[in-house]
């Protein structure tokens, strides 16, 4: 808690004089009536101690609502920082942490957590401060008026106190699980929304709702057993408060009767027990609130402890790797001793220890050169992809762009060089402009245009109500997957990359378009470097170089003509799309 409000203790400590001068005013109303009492059995006039206890009950008031507001914003901008810390770092995380964790538990963990750690900093800090130093007071007075009466308020106190200790830990634990199982109902709603399609066709709603019921049974039954164990100590807390104030009243009445203590002095030490039942009711109730908030806080705490991309020992080196500039000429050729763009130097990795994806994979991509990546499924196609966009780091071997290593050149410079287009097309709420200037949010409206008509988005732009300023919906709703894939190309191209990659582009495509993305990406090759992985090999039969990949190896390299002679798997997967040798510049035949 300490550590959590760094840079709140200056309002912690302005809301907690507040409360305590409010307190003070409370305590010393007792004193005001004892006197009130005492002078009008003198027969002295009570009207200016009436007033002065009217005047305290009002400031008094006004106090604890100004200081009841500071700590309410303060436990606001507690949570804002707190919100925002986790949101940067989940943004940040490791590629492999999303493998290990469930989105939805990470996003309850930024809603539902926090916002119970809101609570403990904005009420039960501040509660179990001021009701402690409140509770002192009074019994301090209470001390000072009869020690006898305070002795017997204490042993009803303590007897509360251990059963409300007994109940913390059942609490705590409780809550811990009632969080955790609120988390796997969000992770599983998350998931069972993104593939609503999926479950509608399948009929599968009722299974679906059946899953996530028995993740909501279980936080009922985590939240009925905190619930029996709050309703233990709520009730400790009232017998305690209750049974003081009978055995004052019993036993001070007894004494006043007997000459032992006077009206006055038995009236305020009513007083302050009643006064004393508040502080203490919030103190128990702090404590109970904490032990919740502490379950929350742990899984905060995790999150925030999650290991997050490092940002690379240079990543200065952007300037060093901007992007290159188009070159107008198209029978341009690069100098014999300029670097690759992209380069794999005999690269191994594997998502778990001991199961490797890649084998040893070298190739090179060429600056405005059109390289393809083929084989099989599971042969580590989009794991390559994975390891050139730096989601993940290589076991061995070495990734170079422009001739450096990556881990020399760092992230933010290898991102800035290159543009993703991968078989997911993430398409966001918002107007078609802002999915396509997503990477360059001022493009300017040439720009734009220029990326719409190269991507074919011409017809979509027209059909929309609004152009480019319609609304696309929820992941696209309104757009066909053609049409994403087509956007989500335009997004790429926008960022004029160094090294474009395209995963499976035709995959959402028609044969028209097909062939029209084709001729694209042959222009595309006269501005920078593309790496594309297909299945389809009529999209890349006419690509500079093809990479055959086979079980985690380069397996074979060259052109179409020359792997379907010399290389019999590349010779399978094209007779097996029924694809013939290239002959001039003839146009893909495609699958027949």
């Amino acid at each position: 808690m300490y550590r959590l409000t760094a840079g709140h203790r200056a309002v912690i400590g302005v809301a907690c004089a507040l409360t305590l001068a409010g307190s003070a005013l409370g305590l010393a109303q007792p004193l005001v009536a004892k006197h009130a009492m005492d002078a009008s059995g003198h027969g002295r006039s009570v009207w200016p101690l009436l007033a002065l206890l009217g005047a305290l009950f009002a400031v008094e008031a006004a106090t604890g609502a100004v200081g009841r507001f500071v700590l309410e914003r303060m436990g606001e901008g507690v949570v804002r920082q707190l919100r925002h810390g986790l949101v940067a770092r989940l943004l940040r995380l490791e590629m492999r942490e999303y493998d290990r964790h469930r989105r939805g538990d990470l996003i309850a963990r930024v809603t539902a957590d926090t916002t119970l750690v809101r609570e403990v900093v904005s009420q039960a800090l501040v509660d179990l401060v001021t009701g402690s130093l409140v509770a002192s007071g009074a019994i301090i007075l209470m001390a000072w008026l009869d020690p006898l009466l305070l002795l017997l308020v204490a042993a009803t106190v303590a007897a509360a106190a251990v059963i409300v200790a007994s109940l913390l830990a059942g609490i705590r634990r409780a809550s811990e699980h009632m969080q955790n199982a609120v988390g796997d109902i969000a992770a599983d709603l998350e998931r069972s929304l993104g593939a609503l399609p999926l479950i509608r066709v399948h009929r599968a709603e009722e299974r679906e709702a059946s899953a996530i019921g028995a993740r909501i049974e279980d936080a009922y039954g985590a939240g009925v057993r905190a619930a029996k164990h709050a309703s233990v100590m709520s009730p400790a807390v009232e017998l305690a408060v209750q049974g003081s104030f009978l055995i004052v009243l019993v036993i001070g009445g007894l004494r006043v009767n007997d000459h032992a203590g006077s009206l006055g002095d038995l009236v305020a030490f009513l007083l302050y027990a009643s006064y004393l039942a508040l502080p203490l009711s919030s103190v128990f109730h702090a404590v109970g609130l904490v032990q919740r908030g502490m379950g929350a806080y742990g899984r905060v705490e995790e999150a925030l402890g999650l290991p997050v991309e490092p940002t690379g020992p240079r990543d200065a080196g952007v300037r060093a790797l901007a992007p290159r500039p188009a070159r107008p000429s198209v029978a341009h050729q690069e100098p014999a001793d300029e670097p690759p763009a992209l380069a794999l130097r005999d690269v191994h990795f594997g998502y778990v220890p001991g199961r490797p994806v890649l084998r040893g994979v070298s190739f090179d991509v060429a600056h405005r050169r059109h390289v393809a990546l083929v084989g099989r499924s599971g042969a580590g196609k989009s794991t390559v992809f994975a390891l050139v966009a730096r989601f993940y780091e290589p076991d061995s071997g070495t990734v170079l762009f422009g001739g450096r290593p990556a881990e020399e050149v760092g992230r933010a410079a290898c991102r800035g060089r290159i543009a993703l287009v991968d078989q997911n097309t993430h398409v966001v709420r918002g107007t078609l402009r802002d999915n396509i200037a997503y990477a360059v949010p001022n493009a300017a409206e040439d720009e734009i245009r220029r990326v719409v008509e190269l991507a074919r988005l011409e017809e979509v732009v027209d059909r929309l109500p609004g152009g480019l300023n319609a609304v696309v919906g929820e992941r696209g709703s309104t757009l066909s997957g053609g049409e994403r894939q087509r956007v989500a190309l335009a997004r790429a191209l926008l960022a004029r990359p160094s090294l474009l990659l395209l995963d499976e582009p035709t995959s959402h495509l028609d044969a028209i378009n097909e062939a029209a993305l084709t001729t694209v990406m042959k222009d595309v090759a006269q501005e920078c470097a593309l790496l594309v992985i297909a299945h389809r090999l009529s999209t890349v039969q006419h690509a500079d170089h093809i990479v055959v990949l086979h079980d985690g190896r380069t397996a074979a390299g060259g052109r179409h003509e020359e792997l379907l002679a010399e290389n019999a798997l590349y010779r399978e997967l094209a007779t097996s799309q029924m694809l013939r040798p290239v002959r001039g510049t003839a146009q893909p035949r495609g699958r027949r």
